[in-house]
């Protein structure tokens, strides 16, 4: 096969790709970029030469993410490609698992450690056994706030973007989220472990922010790790950067189905919201 053909053919192959897979996203840059990063690295191996991928005009490849991670958090970005970008939206509605660090006694305007401290309190009073104690109000069906600095729009634009560029920003209101289980897994002060299992629309930094006042302290993220998102799992299932090829996309796809992955019918008030969001907020690049 002459070279050209077999360029030719390389880019054939990823443009018929139609599924599902994960990558990992590592900590700091944001999930768009990460996304465009895969998206460049993929096209060249291809044979596109000096690939634009933010460029929207005469798209060679399909291709959007499932759900936001902050960009000071890592872990489990899934990726839908051709047509799986159509099933995106069921990753939202699906369970999440989070391993988040927090810190007692400073509270920042991001709610975590990216931002501002805005107020610092005593924690020494706090025992594991209050943490515990507490993490049982923040367990089922709850109303959450979620941050002011988020992926959420306003006018169409994002709250962060807005407050960066010295907006005034209201809060949104509360609204209804899931927390399957949550639990303590180390307390060394003033750090804390916490292990989550949530549904769509849940924000970590809201929580571990919320936990701080209802300690009589104040608390903020210091480290924040998708292991869950749908059926991908951290330890099972990503594709980290020296793995993004098509070889090791194809392996990992899982293809599109007629069946949906979540029944509709079943989603909760929460979940219809996370998806109402990811069709107004999430970029396919």
């Amino acid at each position: 096969m002459a070279v050209g053909e077999a360029v030719t053919h390389r880019l054939a192959k990823l443009q018929s790709l139609n599924g599902l897979f994960a990558i990992f996203k590592k900590q700091g840059p944001t999930s768009a970029d990460v996304l465009n990063a895969l998206k460049e690295a993929l096209l060249k191996e291809a044979g596109v030469q000096n690939p634009n991928p933010r460029k929207r005009k005469k798209q060679s490849l399909k291709m959007g993410h499932g759900g936001t991670l902050d960009s000071a958090a890592s872990g489990v970005l899934v990726v839908g490609v051709g047509n799986g970008t159509k099933m995106l939206g069921s990753m939202l509605t699906g369970s999440k698992k989070y391993t988040a660090i927090g810190e007692f006694g400073k509270a920042t305007d991001t709610l975590d450690a990216t931002g501002s401290v805005t107020q610092e309190k005593d924690f020494e009073h706090i025992t594991k056994l209050d943490i515990e104690e507490k993490l049982k109000d923040f367990t089922g069906d709850i109303m959450q706030v979620p941050p002011l600095y988020s992926a959420l729009k306003k006018d169409g634009q994002r709250l962060s973007v807005l407050l960066k560029k010295g907006h005034v920003v209201e809060s949104k209101p509360a609204r209804p989220v899931t927390v399957h289980s949550l639990a303590l897994r180390e307390f060394t002060p003033p750090f804390f472990t916490l292990d989550i299992e949530c549904g769509g629309g849940f924000y970590v930094r809201s929580l571990v922010d919320d936990l701080g006042k209802a300690l009589s302290s104040c608390a903020h993220v210091k480290q924040l790790i998708r292991t869950k998102q749908g059926p991908f799992t951290l330890d099972q299932d990503v594709l980290h950067e020296d793995r993004w090829t098509l070889e090791h996309v194809v392996q990992s796809l899982r293809p599109c189905s007629e069946q949906p992955l979540v029944d509709d019918s079943k989603l909760s008030q929460a979940d219809t919201t996370a998806v109402t969001e990811f069709y107004l907020n999430t970029i396919t690049v």
